[in-house]
This record gives structure tokens, C-alpha cells and sequence, in this order.
């Protein structure tokens, strides 16, 4: 629905919710940034968007509807493809058989007239908030495994599995049943918040599994005959050559989701039963959370946010494969991201799109690497440069030389903890006195599945998990419980466990200076919150190492990484695996999460 901006200026002034001064910001803002009114109000968190629709409605005399427990039957009435066209859902019968349709935009007449062609000219319409209106179209789909189930055995895509591997043009079409069964699988996946979906061949059969908070699930088995079709239908979808089956490609699109964009990237890789696929699935709608958002607190919050703002250096992030660097990069960037800074990437590959960030791809093909990619951003005058990741001595030197002259640079590096990233730049014949002098801090983090709190179960330790507690944390001296107690209370009062908004919100402590009285669990059965897992989500566990003049010191005297950690340690650093009891106190995670993501460390 598209609310004219004098009637949402009019809402505004009535409301008082904003003086002259900045209302004539919000129309600068509309300016530059091209955008109506109504969008600005709504991402500004002036209005809602269910109070900017509900004053709508009143100002132009049309019911106004919440949309919550929609009647699968109801929505039948109207056709998917109609009610996706014109963003309308039959919600209710009336007892004189009128029916009450819930529209976005009640202004489209032509919309009404069609929809009355349709359904009879009995109706009475409603305005709902768009998306409540999305989310009730998604319901069109009901159970998407049954769905799926119906779409495979239906006779178009009927055969042996032993048939001959060619595919024809009908079964590729837009309205195929192979059509329909790709996005099946993607909705699946998007609806489940699998971050990844992989398409698996085997000798008789083809497994689906969605990666669910970092763990792959299998959800169906297909038939073995729908394989080639499936697998080509993917590639026209991600532009790739369909009639390549002996070599990895990879690919990219975008689907929407109800009113949510997301783009899937897409790997084929050509194993001894078929042609795998793998789509990773990234929400282009998504916003970037704010580092408190993304588990930051204390002392681990400080450090970074000092670094980040200084003119020059290097700021490290490292972790492994699916640790969430891309996602903490993503949200410093954005957090930095203003129309009076150049910002420039090389990233391989490109996973989240920042507006107004200028992007580039690795392509080694086309002799792109990270190291002439970053040569070549020193010549676009960036004031901020992020490179994917430094693999080897030469991008090390030149992202180096990059924050000795007056940028800002931020990169990844594969090692296992902060401490073991500075010796690693040593190994790449980096020299210690220009590490010394350019790393601003290191983030080492890991992903943790965040127990469900609509069921998460709380117990008492006891003797014998406390001296568990006591052996896997290092909480060996007499003074140790006593710094998890004043860390889990400085975890409270930043919010770690204690949103107001959350009723699952804790405002009381787990320790006391002698030890554990509290700890959280999984549900076993879970609920259908966290579709019986007693996981919901993820969240980052982080340790950040602050380069101090101490730090400095010793990287200049080639000190191993062992010594090093045990210095940042004992002047107050929380490693990660604190980090993580931390949390698992504060109800977030579970002890044994933290120690499964951490057992390497």
C-alpha cells in the first residue's frame, strides 16, 4: 500500500511524534535517498507498521484487520496465484454469506473489481498491514513436505530411474512439476531458517538436507529419476551451463519469499552417484544487527568499537568456515557505512550487498585474486578496505601496506583463537615490528545454537558437574568462580540475557562468588517454537584481543602463541569459551553447546 506522503506528513503532525525541524529532515532524507515518506517513518521507528496502516484506515472510513490464525480452507476460496497478484486473503464468512477479504492496498479498483468477479459481488474489505498480509499467503503452501510428496509422484516426472539422462523443455518449464519442486525445496529451506540446502545423489535415491542452526538435517528422499531435471532446473535458475556435468560450477539468484528477498548461492560439484548442489541462502532483506545485537558485551565491546573508528590500522577476524565472520564484517561495515566515506571490498565470494559499498569479486580466471584485487583498491582513493581473506604472504604485505599509509582495513584469518593469528602473520614472513605497529585487535568468534525459551529447562548442578564446569573452564583457582560471578553481572547489566522485550528475560544471577547455582538445558521433546529441537537461532560466542603496548611487546620478541594468550588472559581478556559459560548462565546457550563449538580450542 502506497500512502500518499502529504497524508502521512498529516499523521505526523497530528501525532506529534515529530516537531518542524524533523519533519524537514525526514524530506531531505526523502531526497537523497529517494524513498517515500511512509518507508522512512516505518524503518525510523516513528511508526509502526501496523499504526501507520490502522491510521490509514480510519482516515479513509476502511476497516482496519489483524491477521493472526488463518483458516486454510478460507484461503482456498481465492486462487494463490490471484491473492499473491493482488496481496488479498478471505479471512471469514459472515453468517449472511458475505465474505470478508483482508487487502494491503483497498485502493486498487482494479483489484476489487476482479476479486468480485471472482468470489460474487458479497464482500466486505478489510485493510491489514502487508506484512501480516505475506505471511498469510505463505500459509497457501500447508505442510511443503506433503506438498513436495504430491508434486513428485505426480505423472509428469513419472519414469525409472534407470532412463536415459536427458532432459526435455517441458520438464524444465515455469509450471513444471520439476518447476515446482526446486521451489518447494527453496521455501522449505527458508522457512526452517536453514542457512544452507544440500541436494545429494545416491546410488537409488536423492537426499534433501537443510543446514539448521549449523546442523544438517535430512528432510526428504526424492526419487532417483527426478535428479537430472532437478539439477538442470537449478542451473538455469543460477545461469549455468546445464550440459556440464564433469566440472564444479558455481552460480547465484534471488527468490522472494513472501515479502522478503533472498539470494541463493549455488555450488554443483559432480560426485560418483550424480551431480550434488549445494544453495547457500542469504536474506538480502536482513539488516544489520548492531554489535550488541550480535553477542558483544563488556570489555570485548570496547576494544572493537575503539578500533573501528581509528583512521588507519588493521582490525583481524578469524574463526572457521561458518563461524559467522562474514555477519560481523557485514554489520562493522554498515555501522560505518556514510555518504563521506569511500569503502571498498574484495570478497570471494560477495555475500551480503552493502548500499554504497563498493563490492568486488575474486575471479582467478580472469587473474582477480585478493592480492591484485587490493592493488587495485589503493588506487580508488578508500578510506575503508575490507578483504576477504589473506591467504598468503603477498595480500599480508599489501593489506600491511594499506594500514601503514592511512586506511583502515579489515580481513579474516583462519586460525583457531586471537591469540595463534598474530604468530600466524609471523609464519607468512610478515615482520613483527609492522604487526606490532598496524593491528588494531584481533576477533576470534564461533557459533553457538541458542536454546529455544519457550522451552528451555533449568536444573542444578551438581558435585560432579561443577567439577566438569571446573576442568573444561580452567576454574582451577580460588578466585575463579568469583570472576565468572562479576563477569555474569556485567553481562547482566549490558543487557546479555535481560531484554525487557523478552519474556523469557532474566533478571537475577546464576553464580555467586563460590560457584554455579543455575545452569540451562535443551528440552529434549522441544516445542513448536523450535520445531522440537530445544535449539532455536544461533549467537556468537567472541574473544577480542586488544593490541596494547604490553601486546606489542611481545609480538616484537617473536613470543609463541601460547605465552601470548596467557599475558591478554591474566590482564583481563575473556576468551571465548568464558565468553560462552558467560551466556550459558545467562540462559542463551548450553554448557554442552559451548563445549562442543569450543573442544579444539
Amino acid at each position: 500500500m502506497r500512502i500518499a506522503d502529504k497524508v502521512v506528513e498529516e499523521f505526523l503532525n497530528k501525532s506529534g511524534k515529530v516537531n518542524s525541524e524533523q519533519l524537514s529532515i525526514l524530506h531531505d532524507q526523502e531526497r537523497s535517498e529517494k524513498r517515500p515518506l511512509q518507508d522512512l517513518v516505518v524503518s525510523g521507528n516513528i511508526f509502526s507498521e501496523k499504526e501507520l496502516t490502522k491510521l490509514y484506515a480510519e482516515s479513509v472510513d476502511i476497516p482496519f484487520i489483524e491477521l493472526k490464525d488463518i483458516n486454510h480452507e478460507l484461503l482456498k476460496l481465492l486462487p494463490e496465484r490471484i491473492a499473491r497478484q493482488y496481496k488479498a486473503v478471505v479471512f471469514n464468512i459472515e453468517e449472511n454469506g458475505a465474505k470478508d477479504i483482508a487487502m494491503a492496498d483497498p485502493d486498487d479498483i482494479q483489484a476489487l473489481s476482479f476479486l468480485q468477479k471472482q468470489l460474487g459481488s458479497n464482500l466486505k474489505v478489510y485493510i491489514a498491514p502487508e506484512t501480516q498480509i505475506m505471511a498469510a499467503l505463505d500459509a497457501y503452501r500447508g505442510n511443503i513436505a506433503g506438498e513436495l510428496t504430491k508434486v513428485i509422484s505426480s505423472d509428469a516426472i513419472a519414469g525409472d530411474a534407470d532412463t536415459d539422462e536427458t532432459v526435455n523443455e517441458e520438464e524444465l518449464a515455469e509450471d513444471s512439476p520439476i518447476a515446482q519442486t526446486v521451489n518447494l525445496i527453496i521455501e522449505y529451506g527458508v522457512n526452517s531458517g536453514a542457512s544452507d540446502i544440500h541436494i545429494e545423489p545416491r546410488e537409488k535415491f536423492v537426499i534433501v538436507r537443510y543446514r539448521i542452526d549449523g546442523i544438517l538435517r535430512e528432510a526428504n528422499k526424492l526419487p532417483r529419476r527426478v535428479l537430472n531435471a532437478l539439477v538442470s532446473r537449478i542451473k538455469i535458475l543460477a545461469n549455468l551451463k546445464i550440459d556440464e556435468h564433469r566440472a564444479p560450477q558455481d552460480g547465484r539468484f534471488k527468490i522472494e519469499v513472501g515479502s522478503q528477498v533472498f539470494a541463493l548461492r549455488v555450488s554443483t560439484m559432480p560426485i560418483v552417484d550424480g551431480e550434488k548442489v549445494v544453495m547457500r541462502i542469504l536474506n538480502e532483506s536482513n539488516t544489520a544487527s548492531t554489535l550488541e545485537e550480535l553477542g558483544f558485551w563488556g570489555e570485548a565491546l570496547k576494544t572493537l568499537n575503539q578500533s573501528i573508528v581509528q583512521p588507519n590500522g588493521m582490525v583481524l577476524v578469524t574463526g572457521p568456515t561458518g563461524s559467522g565472520k562474514s555477519t560481523t564484517l557485514f554489520s562493522v561495515l554498515s555501522l560505518l557505512n556514510t555518504s563521506s566515506i569511500n569503502i571498498a571490498t574484495v570478497e570471494d565470494p560477495v555475500e551480503y550487498r552493502i548500499p554504497g559499498v563498493n563490492q568486488t569479486q575474486v575471479n582467478p580466471m580472469a587473474g582477480m585474486t585478493f592480492a591484485n584485487g587490493l592493488r587495485s583498491l589503493l588506487r580508488q582513493d578508500p578510506n575503508i578496505i575490507m578483504v576477504g581473506e589473506i591467504r598468503d604472504r603477498e595480500t599480508a604485505d599489501l593489506a600491511i601496506q594499506a594500514a601503514l599509509t592511512g586506511h583502515l582495513v579489515f580481513s579474516t584469518l583462519h586460525t583457531s583463537d586471537a591469540s595463534t593469528c598474530l604468530p600466524r602473520l609471523l609464519d607468512m614472513g610478515v615482520e613483527p615490528f609492522l604487526i606490532a605497529s598496524t593491528i588494531r585487535s584481533v576477533i576470534a568468534q564461533r557459533l553457538v545454537r541458542r536454546l529455544c525459551p519457550e522451552c528451555r529447562e533449568i536444573y542444578n548442578p551438581d558435585d560432579g558437574m561443577i567439577k566438569r564446569i571446573k576442568v573444561a573452564f580452567n576454574l582451577s583457582e580460588e578466585r575463579s568462580f568469583a570472576r565468572v560471578h562479576e563477569l555474569e553481572n556485567a553481562a547482566l547489566n549490558d543487557g546479555i540475557g535481560n531484554n525487557s522485550k523478552d519474556k523469557s528475560s532474566l533478571t537475577d544471577l546464576s553464580s555467586n562468588e563460590r560457584s554455579i547455582v543455575r545452569l540451562f538445558k535443551a528440552n529434549t521433546k522441544g516445542c513448536a517454537s523450535c520445531n522440537h529441537t530445544g535449539y532455536h537461532g544461533r549467537l556468537g560466542i567472541y574473544e577480542v584481543l586488544d593490541n596494547t603496548p604490553e601486546v606489542q611487546k611481545l609480538i616484537i620478541k617473536n613470543t609463541s602463541s601460547e605465552e601470548l594468550e596467557s599475558m591478554v588472559i591474566a590482564n583481563g581478556m575473556v576468551n571465548m569459551r568464558l565468553d560462552g559459560l558467560i551466556k550459558s548462565l545467562r540462559g542463551q546457550t548450553s554448557i554442552e553447546e559451548v563445549m562442543r563449538v569450543t573442544s579444539n580450542n
